[in-house]
């Protein structure tokens, strides 16, 4: 039997949760180079993965399938699609980061606190995230990923309720209560959507006999598989729903803002830039490929709410006085674009969709981290408490700014090739909607640029004077991130050769063609 690769990827940081969790109170420094080193062999062992998958070859590769729970048909089934490995890739890539982003946030206020572990409990959880989202982007068992769907949340939880922003403006019991109402509105909404994706997926085993995309698409193929219009209907609303609460799509995103800003700057990255990836790319896997039909009538009013997503999270980001809330609208916006390219239909929407959430989690990723490292020395998420920060710390001032020209996808980083991809392919397929989607696009520009003129340009404001610029560890963090985005903005071959057959499969589901353009004739 070969070496079970996607399995060792995904177990590597659940082990090393366990051994962080397990490492003396005292030892709290020892846990972090723990975790560290666990996100960097899991960071080699996802490049093998990637490194190993062949564009060209089998739709589901490295796979590995075992009898899990026999009775009700359930496998512990593995594979990876061009999709899924590159959202593998950019998870492994990011926890890295965001462990040496959130190096001091866990550490006890209290000079005298052996006793406790809030550091270690830290570090483990964002491991334990990690597996669980590896293996998310790797289940082709409907049943197995519902189980990894499901049990994220109870770190992420934690991570949100127990380990909140320290920049929190107002009293300890007050940022207390903030940081409890944002996890639990977090929790309630994401259990919800998967409550109702549980009922989802015991009807499509009833209807199918199978939990195994293989086996569905197969019985599919061959005819065996018969689903009635409207039991089709309701089976994908129930896995979408799911999946655009995850996302967040509007109006199910409301629990993102409060999370993101209660949480800490690591862990609102875990959130935006790794976690919510499972959402759109679980409409990818399973929406279009269970639910083809399904998938075609429900069409119209998706678009509607991406473009309602577009506009309204890029119009309450130009309203935020809030860094952290302006960027999880941001976020909104972004996601938006995503659900759009999906659900266009069209094979540049799709690789556009594919592509803005490898590079959405790099430049939100990039934005994020320099700006809690801004928020960290000035003790304050409130824009106007900034300004001038660029005369007293040009490096922090110039990476914050590339990380928002990535935002609002300038040409030349590398969301501008995603982006440019969805709105070709919302163009060639329903014009209307792209020429809408466009507007997205003059927001981001407007608070992108609103924020950078208002935090780093003018005359240096009180309790600026003093601001130390990057560190080592800091620069650490942020220029690998922006090496990426120009790299990717400028060459982002590597991506695209491994998507675009994927994509092909997941038309071919659907039974899309590409619009052709009208050309009139020569007179």
């Amino acid at each position: 039997m070969s070496f079970p690769l996607l399995t060792a990827t995904a177990a590597l940081p659940a082990i090393g949760a366990i051994a962080t969790a397990a490492v003396p109170a005292a030892r709290r420094t020892a846990a972090k180079w723990l975790a560290l080193v666990v996100s960097l062999a899991t960071l080699t062992l996802a490049g093998i993965v990637f490194a190993r998958f062949e564009p060209g070859g089998d739709r589901y590769q490295l796979t590995e399938s075992h009898t899990w729970i026999k009775d009700f048909g359930v496998r512990y089934e593995l594979g990876v699609d061009g999709i899924g490995v590159a959202l593998l890739a950019l998870t492994a890539l990011l926890i890295p980061f965001v462990i040496l982003a959130g190096w001091h946030d866990a550490d006890p206020l209290e000079t005298n606190s052996s006793r406790w572990r809030p550091t270690q409990g830290f570090f483990a959880l964002i491991l334990m995230v990690e597996a669980m989202v590896i293996l998310s982007f790797v289940a082709t068992d409907v049943f197995l990923f519902y189980i990894l769907f499901e049990a994220m949340l109870i770190p992420m939880y934690f991570l949100i309720g127990g380990f909140g922003d320290r920049a929190h403006s107002g009293s300890d019991e007050n940022a207390a209560a903030q940081r409890s109402y944002a996890a639990v509105k977090f929790l309630l909404y994401n259990l919800a959507g998967g409550l109702i994706m549980l009922a989802a997926v015991i009807g499509l085993y009833v209807v199918a006999g199978s939990f195994s995309l293989s086996e569905i698409a197969e019985a599919r193929a061959n005819g065996s598989l018969d689903m009635a219009t409207s039991t089709e209907r309701w089976l994908f609303l129930g896995f979408f729903f799911a999946f655009a609460v995850k996302a967040p799509l509007w109006p199910l995103h409301t629990w993102l803002p409060n999370a993101m800003g209660e949480a800490t700057t690591p862990v609102a990255v875990l959130i935006t830039a790794v976690v919510d990836k499972v959402g759109t790319f679980a409409m990818l896997r399973f929406c279009l490929q269970l639910f083809p039909e399904a998938s075609k009538w429900a069409t119209p009013v998706i678009l509607v709410l991406a473009l309602i997503s577009i506009v309204y999270g890029a119009l309450l980001a130009v309203g935020q006085r809030d860094i952290k809330r302006l960027i999880a609208y941001a976020s909104i916006s972004h996601f938006g674009f995503i659900v759009l390219g999906i659900f266009a239909m069209t094979s540049q929407g799709q690789s556009g969709a594919t592509l803005y959430m490898v590079n959405h989690g790099l430049s939100t990723a990039a934005l994020m981290l320099v700006a809690g490292f801004l928020i960290t020395r000035r003790g304050s998420r409130l824009i106007s408490d900034y300004g001038g920060v660029q005369k007293v710390a040009p490096v922090l001032a110039g990476t914050f700014l590339i990380g928002g020209l990535a935002t609002l996808s300038l040409p030349g980083l590398a969301p501008f090739v995603s982006e440019f991809l969805v709105l070709v392919g919302a163009f060639s397929a329903y014009p209307v909607v792209g020429i809408i989607a466009t507007v997205g696009i003059v927001l981001a520009a407007l608070y992108v640029l609103v924020l950078y003129q208002r935090t780093m340009t003018g005359p240096v404001r009180e309790g600026i004077g003093g601001m130390p610029d990057l560190k080592v560890r800091e620069l650490a963090v942020a220029l690998p991130l922006i090496a990426l985005l120009i790299f990717l903005g400028v060459f982002p071959q590597p991506l695209t050769e491994v998507v675009n057959p994927a994509v092909q499969h997941t038309m071919h589901d659907v039974q899309k063609k590409d619009p052709q353009p009208e050309v009139e004739a020569a007179k």
